[in-house]
Order: structure tokens, then C-alpha cells, then sequence
């Protein structure tokens, strides 16, 4: 009987055809990346959704009683709905050196290349162990790759390193800003419009809010001045809003949500601390001297924390000769990387496709990433077969 497809192309085209958007169950290619390292020999943990819709995978190849370096990586993807595709989003096609399909480029172009690495993994005596870490909900606010974290040490090994394999063009990432999103939620009171001054406008304490939001942003463009992002600064925006229900009524209620993209270093719990002193001082007293019920509650809804690598850390060293690199860069869009740092394991970013493609219709990844891919793949497998060095 034949083993299983080890090639990138066979299994990217196997990943692709899985539909992982965010809302739906990654439970099939889940079973599709256990049953292909069982076939290599290789056993994995699944780390299930208390609803059990959903699960990461986790997998050791070589020693398991030392933490090694782990290829993290994520098998949702966002939605296609509302873009106009040229295929079938959802069946690799392949054109002129381009791989086009949903995921190619974010992520699964780097799964399929962790995958193929499998078997050249298997057969090499490895004194550091490669585990590979693959989540759920990445997407939409690095759900799944938490409950994986808090096993480490117990459940799981707990990596000494980890490669993050989001679309860098296999340059070697050491720095990246991290979402913070919040939602404000005003309660005033309702009245007749024409009897405004009975009433206290929700939409109106809303928009003194976001006024001191804009100049909060104002000020964090020259704070968090860091020429190595683009933009060059944590920004932030007003991501949201909805409230009134009728012209002639006074707004009840209104509710919005904003977000910061953070730079490495900047104090998120100073920006919380800064927005409800605002609403504390300025919007909360002059409400409630016309309604006492009236109220503004703000929770931090989801928090994605800046990343940046030691720049002397074994993991930016290693990754830099993987690559063939001198230099390391800074990006700003969000990765896992942050959260797996924190939590002692340091990180960076590295792996194919360009982060341009992520997201858009007729998504592609090119033939060539793949190539850089699983030559860095070969060259971490000859590392791995050493012993490590001493600190």
C-alpha cells in the first residue's frame, strides 16, 4: 500500500480543499493532520473546544522529554464571501508558478511545507525536537493557540523556540504590533426629541468620547514614534458604532468599538486608564445630573499583545542563518507570536507568501516561497540533528 502524499503541492491541494473559515469547524483537517502523521509515525494531541467543534493538534517528532522548537501555525481562514473568485476558492489551481486557493498564502502554504517536512524529520536522529502546533480561530483574535499555551509544561512540551509561519516572504520577523479592541457601551435616557433637555443623548456622550479618542491618537503618533512600522506609530480607530431608534426620540442607547494597534512597549492598561478617566470626569457626572441611571461601561473585548524579540535570543540568531539573512524586520499586522513569548517561549515570524495576498480574492502563494520554505525546513532538520549548545 502506498504512504501517504509528502509532496507540498498534493498537500496543499489536500488543506486548501477543507473549508477552515472561522465560523465553521476545523474538525476535517484536523483529522486529515493526525491520520497523515499517524501514517509517519508520528503521534498527536488534540486539544478540543468544550463544545468539541473545534481543536488544535499538537505533535513531537524525535525526544520527547526536552522542549524543542515548535512551527506554529493556523488552519483557519477568512471568509470569501462577497469576492469575486476566478475558480473555486476552495480547489488549488495552479497557473504560470502561482498557487491560487483560500489559505495558499495565510497560512496553510506553511502547513503543507511543515508537513512535507515530516518524513525527512522521521528520518534524521534528532537531538532537538521539532514540534509542530497547529490552532483554530487565529482569525479572529488568536483563540485557539491559548488553551494549547496552557498545557505547556503539563499536557504538552513546552517549546524552547518557536517559528511562527505567518506570510513574511521568508524574511525573518522580530517585531509586530498587537490588536487591542474595546467596546463602549452608553445608556442615557429616551425622550420625546422635542423635549430634548428631559433626555440625555447617548450618541452625543458617544461622540465626546470618540473626540478624545482621536486626540489620544494624536498623541500616540508622536509617543510610539518607531520608524521600523508602517504606520510608524500605534494607531487607532473607531471599528464600530450603532444607536438611536427613531429621529424624533432622544438616542437610549449607544454602543461602539475601538481598537489600538500597539507598538512593542506601549502601556495598554495607561490607554484603558486614560479613556475611563475621560468618561468618569467628563461624561458620567453631567449625565446622571439629569437621569441617575444613566451609565458608560467599557470592556476590553479582545487583546492580541505587541511582539518584539530579543534581538541576541537564540531564536532570532537561528532563524536569520535558517534563512540565509542578515537582517531581521518589523510588521504590522498580528501574529501568535506574541502570546507564545510571554509565555516563555521566545518567537519570531517567518514562512511563505506575502502578506499582501492574505485575505483577497484569487489568494495565491508563489512556487518559489514554497521552495525557500522547505529549504529552511532541510536546514532547521540539520540543525535539530545537533546537540545543543550549552548556554
Amino acid at each position: 500500500m502506498p504512504g501517504p502524499k509528502s509532496q507540498p503541492v498534493d498537500l496543499l491541494r489536500q488543506l486548501v480543499s477543507f473549508d477552515t473559515t472561522s465560523h465553521k469547524s476545523n474538525l476535517a483537517i484536523v483529522d486529515f493532520i493526525e491520520d497523515y502523521l499517524l501514517q509517519h509515525g508520528v503521534l498527536a494531541t488534540r486539544i478540543t473546544t468544550p463544545e468539541g467543534d473545534k481543536a488544535s493538534v499538537f505533535a513531537t517528532i524525535g525526544p520527547h522529554d526536552i522542549g524543542g522548537i515548535a512551527l506554529s501555525a493556523h488552519t483557519d481562514v477568512v471568509p470569501v464571501d462577497g469576492q469575486s473568485w476566478d475558480s473555486d476558492p476552495f480547489t488549488l489551481r495552479i497557473d504560470d508558478g502561482k498557487w491560487y486557493g483560500r489559505g495558499t498564502s495565510d497560512m496553510k502554504g506553511f502547513i503543507a511545507c511543515a508537513l512535507a517536512a515530516v518524513p525527512d524529520f522521521k528520518r534524521r536522529q534528532l537531538a532537538t525536537p521539532v514540534h509542530l502546533a497547529f490552532s483554530y480561530d487565529e482569525e479572529i483574535g488568536c483563540i485557539g493557540v491559548r488553551p494549547m499555551i496552557a498545557k505547556f509544561g503539563a499536557l504538552l512540551p513546552k517549546p524552547r523556540l518557536v517559528i511562527v509561519g505567518e506570510p513574511t516572504s521568508m524574511r525573518v520577523v522580530d517585531a509586530h504590533k498587537g490588536p487591542v479592541r474595546w467596546q463602549v457601551e452608553i445608556t442615557g435616557r429616551a425622550a420625546h426629541s422635542s423635549m430634548a433637555p428631559l433626555g440625555v443623548n447617548a450618541i452625543t456622550y458617544a461622540a465626546r468620547i470618540i473626540a478624545e479618542l482621536e486626540r489620544l491618537e494624536a498623541e500616540l503618533k508622536i509617543s510610539t514614534r518607531n520608524d521600523r512600522f508602517d504606520p510608524p506609530y500605534a494607531s487607532l480607530q473607531v471599528t464600530r458604532i450603532e444607536g438611536g431608534t427613531a429621529s424624533n426620540i432622544i438616542p437610549l442607547s449607544c454602543r461602539f468599538g475601538f481598537e489600538v494597534r500597539a507598538t512593542p512597549g506601549l502601556d495598554i492598561d495607561g490607554v484603558e486608564r486614560r479613556v475611563k478617566a475621560f468618561i468618569d470626569t467628563e461624561c458620567i457626572p453631567n449625565m446622571r445630573r439629569v437621569a441617575p441611571e444613566a451609565d458608560i461601561t467599557i470592556v476590553r473585548a479582545n487583546a492580541v499583545p505587541p511582539f518584539g524579540a530579543d534581538r541576541d535570543s537564540e531564536i532570532v540568531t537561528l532563524a536569520l542563518k535558517l534563512a540565509g539573512q542578515n537582517d531581521t524586520a518589523a510588521v504590522s499586522y498580528a501574529t501568535e507570536a506574541g502570546l507564545f513569548q510571554d509565555a516563555g517561549s521566545p518567537s519570531i515570524v517567518c514562512g511563505p507568501g506575502d502578506i499582501a495576498q492574505a485575505h483577497t480574492a484569487n489568494e495565491w502563494i508563489a512556487a518559489s516561497e514554497i521552495a525557500a520554505c522547505m529549504a529552511f525546513m532541510k536546514r532547521l532538520a540539520d540543525w535539530a540533528e545537533k546537540p545543543p549548545v550549552p548556554s
